[in-house]
Formats: structure tokens, C-alpha cells, sequence
């Protein structure tokens, strides 16, 4: 048996893993940004429910399940592009109430 083969990323080190959920009526207008500004980047969106969200946020129905319907997009940045992204999105989506986490990638590959 042949050991698997990858491939790795040498600068994977100055990457990150920028995470958002934002409400799905902004959906379409962060994705055609990420993809307008970040086009050469993957990123990934999921349906997803948020959990612990304002209550003035929320519609009735909402309210009563405790749960906001939301999206999830995950965007692999370097450090820069990251810092880059943060000021758009402050600049462009001021109180729409998107949350955003940033982690360190330490290893990046692609199975080839």
C-alpha cells in the first residue's frame, strides 16, 4: 500500500480561517462582495440557525423557537486580506449585525 500523497500550502502559516453568520436577507449582498473582492479565495455558505441573538432581532416566530434563520460563510484569508475584509465589512455592513470570528490556520492541503 502507497502512503497518500498532498499537497501543502507553504504559507499556510499566514493564513486564517474568517468565519460570519449574518441574517439571510444580506445573504446575496456578502457573498457577491466575498466573491467580488475575494473571488480567487474558497469560501463556503451553509443554511444555519443562530442561537442567542438579540431579541429585537427576531420575529415572533422566532422569538417563541428561540432561533433566527442565518447563513454561515466560512472564507480561508491571509492575514492581510483578513484585516482588509474586517474594515469592508465595517465600512459596508454597519449594524446589519453580522458576527465574525477569526482563527489561525496551521496546516492547509488539498488531496491530490
Amino acid at each position: 500500500m502507497q502512503p497518500r500523497r498532498y499537497v501543502m500550502d507553504k504559507s499556510t502559516f499566514d493564513k486564517c480561517s474568517f468565519s460570519l453568520v449574518c441574517a439571510t436577507d444580506i445573504e446575496e449582498k456578502l457573498l457577491d462582495t466575498l466573491l467580488l473582492n475575494f473571488g480567487d479565495e474558497v469560501f463556503f455558505s451553509l443554511p444555519t440557525f443562530s442561537h442567542g441573538t438579540a431579541g429585537g432581532l427576531l420575529n415572533p416566530l422566532e422569538q417563541v423557537l428561540g432561533r433566527s434563520r442565518s447563513v454561515y460563510v466560512q472564507i480561508l484569508l491571509t492575514k492581510a486580506e483578513s484585516e482588509s475584509l474586517q474594515q469592508l465589512l465595517h465600512a459596508d455592513f454597519a449594524g446589519t449585525g453580522i458576527r465574525y470570528w477569526v482563527s489561525p490556520i496551521s496546516l492547509e492541503g488539498e488531496l491530490a
